[in-house]
């Protein structure tokens, strides 16, 4: 657990005990902060009773497999969103079919003067998020101090949820470049599609309700003479703006991977029916000497039988016709 509180921008304590919370959250001109790392369901009830959190949020809080949401109660607001990341170290006992992508769920519970953010786990990183927050004094103060410190977590996960698009993106650009290689190979280009294709699956779910989140967050801000800030407003019209550009983005990767599924498929059948060709140019090359040799080989008379003049006779109707279905068929590009 960790819990910081600033007044007028600057931290004046942290790491007090969660039983001070509610004292400092009645401090008006106080900014409070708590962290709560994969708390028990009774650690989250008492401190609900002392902060008049909603039993629903702290359902939410605890559940699994929760989708990213912002929901408004009263005294209070809940969020809850997923950081995301590839993990290079897993990547190495995965299978090739098994998913990279890595997921933590973060939650707050924004008062109107402090936030409460639990994790799931410890995978995500709260300390880059207070270095944001202290990068600007100014915004940690009381009334809209909370929802700057609400601005400056969810900023975080969004631009992580960036760099793992830019990766599955630059993933699929490899993939494309691998298509036409003469050396490609169908089997692993299909394993690492499909890989892909359970990713961006991944991360679709909680990337593109990010938008309703923001702009949930957006609106109460807009219904609250309270919390007004024209810093705050620019801030968080980026960072719908941000969300956005994240959706859309995601949306074209999948557009991409099936534009790659479906070009892995038409260049399979395009290799079989070069096969094909091949295969059938041959067989048409074998046969003229085969039907030669058999008709030579015939246990009846004819000119040149038994002699040199008929050798050579059938040799050259065996090099010339052969020859000229392998001009032909090299001219259409069967061969």
């Amino acid at each position: 657990m960790r819990t910081r509180v600033w007044r007028d921008g600057e931290c004046v304590g942290k790491d007090f005990p969660l039983a001070d919370v509610s004292e400092k959250v009645r401090d008006e001109n106080a900014l409070v902060w708590v962290d709560l790392c994969d708390p028990d369901h009774e650690c989250l009830t008492e401190l609900a009773n002392e902060l008049s959190l909603d039993p629903n949020a702290i359902e939410d809080a605890v559940a699994r497999g929760e989708r990213p949401k912002a929901t408004r109660y009263a005294g209070h607001a809940f969020v809850t969103a997923y950081a995301t990341w590839f993990d290079a170290e897993d990547a190495v006992t995965l299978g090739v079919l098994d998913s990279r992508l890595r997921l933590s769920r973060v939650s707050a519970f924004v008062l109107s003067n402090g936030i409460i953010t639990v994790r799931r786990d410890d995978r995500f990183d709260m300390s880059q998020v207070v270095e944001r927050w202290e990068e600007d004094p100014a915004l940690l103060t009381s009334g809209s101090g909370a929802l700057a410190l609400l601005h400056g977590l969810l900023d975080a996960i969004v631009d992580g949820q960036f760099e793992t698009i830019e990766t599955i993106d630059d993933a699929i650009e490899a993939l494309e470049e691998g298509l036409f290689h003469e050396s490609a190979r169908t089997r692993e280009i299909q394993q690492r599609t499909y890989r892909l294709r359970k990713e961006l699956v991944q991360l679709r779910r909680v990337v593109l309700p990010m938008r309703e989140v923001v702009g949930a967050v957006i609106r109460g801000r807009a219904e609250s003479e309270r919390e007004r800030s024209p810093v705050l407003d620019s801030l968080y019209t980026d960072l719908y703006d941000h969300v956005t550009r994240a959706a859309e983005w995601t949306e074209s990767l999948r557009d991409m991977v099936v534009t790659v599924f479906e070009t892995n498929l038409s260049l399979q059948d395009a290799r079989l029916n070069t096969v094909m060709k091949k295969l059938t140019g041959w067989a048409a090359i074998i046969a003229v000497p085969t039907a030669v040799t058999g008709w030579f080989g015939q246990n009846v008379l004819f000119p040149g039988v038994g002699q040199v003049s008929g050798t050579i006779a059938s040799t050259v109707v065996i090099v010339t016709s052969a020859s000229l279905l392998f001009v032909l068929f090299r001219r259409r590009d069967w061969l």
